[in-house]
């Protein structure tokens, strides 16, 4: 493969899948914990369209990210408050989430800018830069490898850097800690954490707020670094395809991030393949193309869910036993 190819293709790869990463990092420390989290999608589109808001309006970085965030962990808590604290329905609660958030972001976008939901675009100083552009522009002159390390690799914002690090220290905290033992011990056996005096929705609502964290960064790396601004349903499936990964990988850190990874390239494939005559072929359909990060979403989840071995509480309704 052509070097600048390649090293565009590992550039794009790693720019698409960074939402992706965060957003099955949060699912999988919800349902770590035996909370079902259909509303991904939903948190991480009310997440961006914080960012994109506060970002036009306040133009300051953090503030943006922080707000999104904010919101992101409201919207997890009161998926909490539904299935956690009055034992809801978990995936109808995420569904409704996945509910409002289209509809609330579109009717608050058109209140504040009037511009049909979206909002206007993020300054320059605003969104999220590239680390290290001087020495990606250094790198250029090196034989063989200078493309696929500069572009590659070292071309990218700090957001895809921290998506990248939370993958082992998501696995170090659930697999390497005494906290990361009782909430996966939620998700197995809450009767066991509660008689051991742990409280169950106590780490229940810490997962949800990790949760919520992390789908308010993928939300704000959707606005600030990705696009330039906020459009109505902008996410586009991408939660759900998060859910898919995390399935994928079996619930498990680093299965996750690989499966993100392979939607990531899809994802890049599709941009690249647009317009392009293949031997034999010809022009291949923009619409196949697009459709093929969704289609593989699909078939993952027919092929992979009854396969899968989701925690054995997942899903299931706590109520402390008197």
């Amino acid at each position: 493969m052509d070097e600048a190819l390649l090293a565009s293709m590992l550039a794009s790869t790693l720019r698409m899948a960074t939402p992706l990463i965060l957003c099955a990092l949060a699912g999988l420390w919800a349902e770590r914990s035996g909370v079902v989290d259909i509303g991904l999608e939903g948190k991480m589109l009310a997440a961006a369209f914080a960012a994109g808001a506060i970002g036009a309006l306040y133009p300051t970085t953090w503030v943006a990210v922080v707000v999104a965030m904010a919101v992101a962990v409201l919207m997890s808590w009161l998926h909490g408050l539904a299935c956690v604290s009055h034992g809801g329905d978990q995936v109808v609660s995420g569904v409704a989430l996945n509910i409002i958030a289209p509809g609330l972001t579109a009717v608050v976008g058109i209140a504040l800018f009037a511009q049909g939901g979206q909002t206007p675009p993020v300054s320059d100083a605003v969104r999220i830069q590239a680390l290290w552009p001087s020495m990606v522009d250094a790198l250029q002159g090196v034989p063989v490898l200078g493309a696929v390390l500069g572009q590659g690799l070292l071309s990218h914002n700090i957001l895809v850097y921290v998506a990248l690090a939370l993958v082992p220290v998501s696995w170090w905290l659930l697999f390497r800690t005494r906290f990361g033992l009782r909430l996966r011990a939620v998700g197995e056996n809450p009767q066991m954490v509660e008689a051991a005096g742990v409280s169950v929705k106590g780490l229940r609502y810490t997962a949800l707020t990790m949760n919520g964290l992390l789908c308010g960064l993928a939300g704000s790396y959707m606005v600030l670094a990705q696009n330039a601004n906020f459009t109505p349903n902008m996410t586009a499936g991408r939660g759900f395809m998060a859910l898919a990964a995390l399935i994928f990988g079996r619930w498990h850190p680093v299965g996750a991030f690989l499966a993100c990874l392979l939607f990531g390239f899809l994802d890049a494939a599709a941009i690249r393949l647009q317009g392009v005559h293949l031997p034999g072929i010809g022009e291949v359909p923009v619409q196949f193309i697009q459709a093929l990060p969704y289609v593989l979403t699909v078939v993952l989840l027919a092929g992979f869910i009854g396969k899968a071995i989701a925690p054995a509480a997942l899903g299931q309704p706590y109520s402390k036993e008197r």
